[in-house]
């Protein structure tokens, strides 16, 4: 038999931890709790939560993939509680997003991670965007070119520099996803690299890199000297 939340002592209490201490002292499971407010006849929300956490390896990143359906397989949790569980960790993700924004200047291929990882770095699917530079080579634009399957997109040659020239950009930098998980330049990525190169040479706008983004890591066409 549980003890139920508000029987708990006041430190014990998610809510009253929150603001007693402050939103640092919670645990992810706490936390989740506070969303979800109550658990299910056996158990209470913190135990409950502490479950569905450890179902994604203790790993916010994890959680944030499972579908309604799956989070709705847990006794307790039914749809509107796994939508708030989902919108949070989407508001999660978007405010990284947001954060990395802030990074403006490109000096390296992992400031070009940063800012593309919240964006493709854990979709199922493959994206091809864009990141258009000024001559101080600071984000000005950022476009996704084209949106495909798990294994490719398609890559409009006309439609990237169309876009620069609207931007007024001196420069550019090629990003696309793998969702397997391979940091490896495909003969596909290698050639469309080739031909946007070649193209905006003749059109004096420089293909600075071509970055091939994972959820945990990058691969650059300029560090790995394909360029």
């Amino acid at each position: 038999m549980y003890t139920p939340i508000n029987q708990w002592a006041e430190d014990d209490r998610p809510r009253e931890k929150f603001l007693l201490k402050g939103k640092s002292s919670l645990s992810d499971s706490e936390l989740l709790a506070i969303l979800i407010g109550s658990g299910s006849r056996n158990e209470s929300a913190v135990q409950l939560c502490q479950r569905i956490l450890f179902s994604a390896n203790n790993n916010l990143n994890q959680l944030g993939k499972l579908s309604i359906q799956k989070l709705t397989e847990f006794k307790g949790i039914g749809e509107a509680k796994a939508i708030t569980i989902a919108a949070a960790l989407e508001l999660g993700r978007r405010r990284r997003s947001e954060d990395v924004e802030e990074l403006k200047k490109i000096t390296s291929s992992k400031a070009v991670f940063e800012i593309m990882q919240p964006i493709i770095g854990e979709l199922p699917h493959e994206e091809f965007w864009i990141l258009y530079l000024n001559n101080s080579n600071k984000v000005i634009h950022k476009a996704q070119l084209s949106k495909g399957g798990i294994v490719g997109t398609v890559v409009d040659v006309r439609i990237v520099f169309k876009v620069a020239f609207e931007q007024n950009a001196t420069s550019i930098i090629l990003t696309h996803n793998h969702p397997s998980g391979k940091l490896m330049a495909s003969q596909s990525d290698i050639d469309i690299t080739k031909k946007l190169k070649l193209a905006g040479e003749q059109l004096e706008i420089l293909i600075l890199d071509h970055i091939i983004i994972t959820e945990n890591g990058y691969y650059s066409f300029q560090d790995e000297g394909i360029f």
